[in-house]
């Protein structure tokens, strides 16, 4: 693993950028996807994991549930990776784990909890293309055939199961697929999920074994409010990942926290002068 401390603008779009230059097409394609969390403590574990002791034998009973309760609201019902993504989108308990294409999306997830800015936040860059290269022959050559390198679920439509999806392999493998465009907030959040060939395996284990296969970017929480007043200025923010008026509200209440205002201002004490005077104008 790739572990660095991050204290600088300049020194972060470095970071994010870093290995983007595609010699083959002569153009910055970054072969990452990105995931930003507030707490540089938090782990890769799933929500699925987060319910507690036998949550792996609750995952079949959550689909089929949200299957069943759900039905009169989903447009396409034969396709289970469809069903899946709809599910994870939507809050439901699963063993997928939400990343973007979008370094400035996974910032914007670093920084949205105003709670946690007297923490460390963190993004992981997963080389998916690497990753890929992990994954049983007959998942490779249909990759190969489609001249891609990140799934879609039509291309993932002959498993019909995740029991089927774990059983094509004995050693656990990762894959990462694009979701279906149900809605502006996939789209403007440029998403993709990863998902392990067990529900009991967290891609934070799976990573220890292959640590060229990732980097881990430490933002130092000195950072935060630079970064969230700069993507601000470029438009990324809830009004435009989170489409809607909960996204409105949630951007425009966030628009009016001042720094030495909220709950946790007494810990930016030891912050310089100049960055708490970055904050939006009214």
């Amino acid at each position: 693993m790739r572990e660095e401390r991050v204290t600088t603008w300049s020194q972060l779009m470095d970071c994010l950028y870093q290995d983007a230059w595609s010699p083959t097409i002569q153009r910055f394609r970054p072969p990452f996807a990105f995931r930003g969390m507030a707490d540089a403590d938090f782990t890769l574990n799933t929500s699925l994991m987060r319910l507690g002791e036998g949550y792996a034998h609750s995952e079949r009973h959550l689909l089929r549930n949200f299957k069943k309760y759900a039905l009169r609201n989903i447009a396409e019902h034969n396709s289970f990776w469809y069903w899946l993504s709809v599910a994870q989108h939507h809050g439901l308990p699963t063993r997928l784990l939400d990343w973007t294409f979008s370094p400035y999306v996974a910032l914007h997830f670093v920084t949205a909890s105003l709670e946690l800015y007297d923490r460390d936040g963190v993004i992981w860059c997963l080389d998916y293309k690497k990753v890929h290269q992990q994954l049983p022959d007959s998942l490779r050559q249909l990759l190969n055939e489609e001249g891609a390198d990140i799934f879609t679920v039509d291309m993932l439509s002959h498993l019909q199961s995740l029991d089927a999806f774990d059983r094509l392999a004995d050693d656990h493998f990762v894959l990462l697929f694009e979701p279906p465009s149900i809605d502006e907030r996939i789209v403007n959040q440029y998403a993709l999920f990863s998902v392990v060939s067990s529900p009991c395996v967290s891609l934070s284990e799976w990573l220890e074994e292959r640590p060229d296969m990732y980097r881990k970017l430490i933002i130092d929480r000195s950072l935060k409010w630079e970064i969230r007043d700069k993507l601000d200025q470029a438009n990324v923010n809830e009004r435009v990942l989170f489409p809607g008026l909960d996204g409105l509200s949630r951007w425009l209440r966030r628009q009016y926290v001042q720094p030495t205002a909220h709950p946790v201002a007494n810990r930016y004490k030891e912050f310089p002068d100049e960055l708490l005077s970055f904050r939006q104008n009214d």
